[in-house]
């Protein structure tokens, strides 16, 4: 895989602008921040975190991990709380993910289809 970022560009913090990536796709729908017992953690971060070892538990399924992801797409209900709490969702990013940073879009929607659930996100990765 290689990062995508024209001359003269800052550098992204957190994401990248672009990847360029040859291989087997991977793709992982929309994770939400329940458990395997279909329990919800409580508050943005913790959901978010959630999210994030679902994630990683379908890719290992395909026998790829957090270091072959390339793209997100976050659903996030309330952006006030998202901006509210970058820095915790950043350490748990961090943690559950390491220092790989694919492309990324949030976006802002009105609801999702579980009522509990805080946001939602879908991933691709490429497995060389």
């Amino acid at each position: 895989m290689r990062d995508l970022n024209p001359d003269g560009w800052p550098r992204p913090r957190g994401y990248s602008n672009g990847i360029e990536a040859e291989g087997r796709l991977v793709f992982v729908a929309g994770m939400i921040g329940w458990d395997s017992q279909g329990r919800f953690a409580d508050g943005l971060v913790a959901q978010f975190e959630q999210v994030l070892r679902n994630t990683v538990a379908v890719l290992a399924e395909a026998n790829a991990g957090p270091e072959h992801v390339v793209r997100m797409t976050w659903y996030v209900k309330d952006l006030d709380a998202y901006r509210d709490n970058l820095r915790g969702m950043g350490a748990a990013y961090r943690d559950v993910m390491g220092r790989n940073f694919p492309t990324m879009a949030v976006v802002g929607v009105s609801d999702l289809v579980e009522p509990e659930a805080l946001l939602e996100i879908e991933t691709t990765a490429v497995v060389p």
